[in-house]
């Protein structure tokens, strides 16, 4: 056999592949993928540890795909010294079995020292997924951890300790792999580029202080402050005297009414009073400056005082009333302040001040930031070896379980318990090994339904616990006839852990041929008590009715006319007569003298009630085992998030393996005394008497003579018997008379 030579197994109705050495998964590459059973898994809700999924899953998208899975078991395979290790499926990793012979393989082997060594295990000769499970603890105090993220730990530098402690607070930073946080060199950049647009802003409005700062430099801020503190409640004064001056008449109507005010003081009064802020600043009058002492509104008064100290006196003079065209000169005054201002730029680094952003603009911070950003990712290849190592522990681990759940299902099908069955559910006497775990029941039984399983949906809860799962398992075996929604099990997951499992959700399908056999007879005699039901409660209702009747009579005798006697229907008659006259013809051809079925022999009897069985429930049968051979894994696993390539079959013996049924165990008795028992009809006596019957009616006719003694056969006995008449007759016949 050619190293380019697969070997294949047949189960499930389709070939697999074997993968019997390392060197096989070291080739999946070759397979064509249209002979593996899945191309893609989901990397959660599986019994596979979902980190290894995770480290598989190289584009992040929660999905393990086939060629992810080859690059993982390449990389696996030639960083080991013997791929077969792979097979083994063990934990941990002996760092001997590294294959240190390539530059991959020794900065793997170097790595996983590393790990140990920063685990006080310097002396350890093997690494286990423990060990792996937290990269952090490794670069715990590093300076430099090869992942572009630079701390307070990179620099001994107090003043570059200070400046990235800056960047931190104005943009934010991000963990390292050893916790901290830092910056990266994107960060950086972005700290100096607004640092940069701040200064420059600032620059612009100092090259035309006279204009952009009116009141200086810290006392414009303050003027227009306290301008936008006032300036709606000063246009609104304005713009009423405006008003008034158009029109006269509406002197009333811009002023507040004397009804508001009566309804103000009313209550007790302060300055701040809601109904009182919202009067007009001042009473208004056309062409009316506003005074700037104590005859404004006193909800303002305090906005107006600043208004008049810290903008109207510093950039129009010390006045006590404020006319429409000092505001407008006032206003025009800030302008230039206010264009400035909403340009501004670097927002984010404005809380350092101006001195400090100009202080760190000035030093050579950006570059020598830049160099530890450099000097940490100088060591990425050696850091990210590390993640390697987590990787191929876990690989040494998991890819061969994987594989044989991906490439092909031989767990599946040799019996074992594959990475998506989620644990057995014991319900209705069964045993069911298919369950998977759902996030969605409904979801899932859109496409699931495709199977031709039996399927159960159920909710399962944990006993003093929050947690909730919802699972779906097949029924492979048995029947349905006491299995409904609401019906309660026990489902032990695969850590062995119990949960109350209650089904919500059935998809109706075929479970056995079994059910399929008797499934007929079922329905008949179901038909039967249904009927027999609907007959019992009518002549319930019109018992009831014929004593409301009488009761009704009674109470009014000769009050009115006895009721008629109801004549028999003669219809009735006939439909009976012709009933009776069928079974009666039925019984005659069954068991009639001459002609009866039972004439023709013992076996022939029994040959012929099998054969009425089968021709009542052939139909069903065949119908059953056709849906049976049908059963397909695939839509129970797509439904999941699977991908799976090929029809694996649920056929009736792979199935019947799937559910296991009650059985008493080898070696048990049985006391069939049951004190509890209801008296049922008596078939075993009819049973017995129709035996006898038949028996007594073959030996009259002679069947059992030539296996009885010559005085207990029929044809002795009555033989004789009819001798003696035929004697007795001809004497009577011959004797002359007298």
């Amino acid at each position: 056999m050619t190293r380019d030579t697969w070997t294949f197994f047949r189960a499930g109705g389709f070939d697999q592949v074997k993968l019997t050495s390392g060197a096989d998964l070291m080739r999946l590459g070759e397979l064509d993928q249209k002979l593996w059973v899945a191309l893609a898994c989901p990397t959660n809700g599986l019994e596979l540890d979902p980190r290894t999924l995770a480290l598989i899953d190289l584009d992040k998208d929660g999905r393990v795909r086939a060629p992810e899975l080859i690059a993982a078991a390449q990389f696996a395979g030639r960083n080991l010294k013997n791929a077969d290790d792979l097979l083994k499926a063990s934990s941990p990793l002996p760092l001997s079995a590294i294959n240190d012979a390539t530059d991959e393989g020794k900065t793997l082997a170097a790595a996983a020292r590393r790990i140990l060594t920063s685990l006080g295990k310097a002396e350890a000769k093997e690494i286990s997924i423990e060990d792996v499970a937290d990269p952090s603890h490794v670069f715990a105090g590093s300076a430099f951890n090869g992942d572009g993220v630079i701390t307070a730990l990179s620099t001994p530098d107090e003043g570059l300790k200070t400046t990235l402690g800056e960047i931190v607070a104005c943009l934010g930073g991000e963990a390292d792999r050893s916790g901290e946080v830092g910056v990266t060199v994107d960060r950086i950049d972005a700290f100096f580029a607004e640092a940069t647009a701040f200064a420059e802003w600032h620059a612009k409005g100092e090259a035309d202080a006279a204009t952009v700062f009116p009141a200086g430099a810290d006392g414009t801020p303050a003027a227009v402050a306290a301008i936008n503190a006032i300036r709606a409640k000063v246009d609104d004064f304005f713009a009423r005297c405006r008003v008034v001056a158009y029109d006269p008449r509406a002197l009333a109507a811009v002023n507040r009414k004397e009804e508001e005010y009566l309804d103000i003081a009313a209550q007790d009064l302060t300055i701040t009073a809601d109904e009182v802020a919202g009067f007009p600043l001042a009473a208004v009058a056309a062409g009316r400056a506003l005074p700037l002492d104590g005859t404004v509104n006193p909800a303002h008064e305090a906005k107006v005082a600043a208004l008049r100290d810290a903008a109207i006196a510093p950039l129009l003079g010390a006045r006590g009333q404020l006319s429409a065209d000092d505001w407008r000169a006032l206003l025009a005054k800030i302008a230039p302040y206010e264009a400035w201002l909403a340009a501004k730029a670097g927002p984010r680094v404005e809380p350092l001040g101006l001195a400090r952003v100009r202080a760190i603009l000035a030093s050579k911070a950006k570059e020598e930031l830049t160099a530890l950003v450099s000097r940490d990712k100088a060591v990425e290849a050696e850091a990210a070896s590390i993640e390697n190592v987590e990787r191929l522990v876990r690989y040494h681990r998991d890819l061969a379980l994987l594989c044989t759940n991906f490439v092909n299902f031989a767990d599946f099908y040799a019996g074992h318990q594959a990475i998506f069955q989620a644990g057995t559910l014991y319900l209705d006497q069964r045993s069911c090994k298919l369950v998977l775990k759902v996030a969605d029941a409904g979801k899932h039984a859109a496409m699931a339904g495709l199977a031709g399983s039996y399927l159960a949906y159920l909710d399962c809860t944990r006993k003093g616990s929050a947690e909730k799962m919802t699972i779906v398992a097949a029924f492979t075996a048995g029947d349905s006839e006491n299995l409904m929604v609401g019906r309660n099990g026990l489902f032990y997951d695969r850590q062995g852990q119990d949960w109350d499992a209650t089904i919500t959700k059935i998809i109706d399908n075929p479970i056995s041929i079994r059910q399929a056999f008797w499934s007929p007879y079922k329905k008949f005699v179901r038909m039967l008590e249904e009927q027999v039901a609907k007959r019992a409660a009518a002549g319930d209702a019109a018992s009831n009715d014929m004593l409301n009747a009488t009761a009704t009579t009674t109470a009014h005798v000769g009050a009115a006319k006895p009721p008629e006697t109801k004549k028999i229907d003669v219809g009735t008659v006939a439909a009976l007569g012709v009933a009776v006259g069928a079974i009666g013809t039925f019984i005659t051809t069954l068991i009639g003298y001459g002609t009866g079925l039972f004439n023709l022999g013992p076996l022939a009897v029994a040959g012929a009630i099998v054969g009425l069985m089968l021709l009542i429930s052939l139909p069903s049968v065949v119908m059953a085992a056709l849906k049976l051979r049908k059963r397909n894994l695939g839509p129970i696993l797509d439904a999941n998030g699977w991908a799976v390539n090929a029809k694996a079959k649920l056929n009736i013996p792979f199935g019947a393996t799937l559910t296991g049924v009650a059985k008493l165990p080898p070696g048990s008795r049985r006391d069939l005394r049951d004190p509890y028992a209801e008296k049922g009809f008596p078939w075993k006596r009819i049973v017995f008497l129709a035996l006898v019957v038949f028996l007594g009616y073959r030996w009259f006719k002679g069947s059992f003579d030539r296996l009885l003694p010559e005085g207990a056969r029929s044809s002795t006995i009555f033989g004789a018997h009819e001798a003696s008449n035929a004697t007795t007759a001809t004497t009577t016949t011959t004797t002359p008379a007298k």
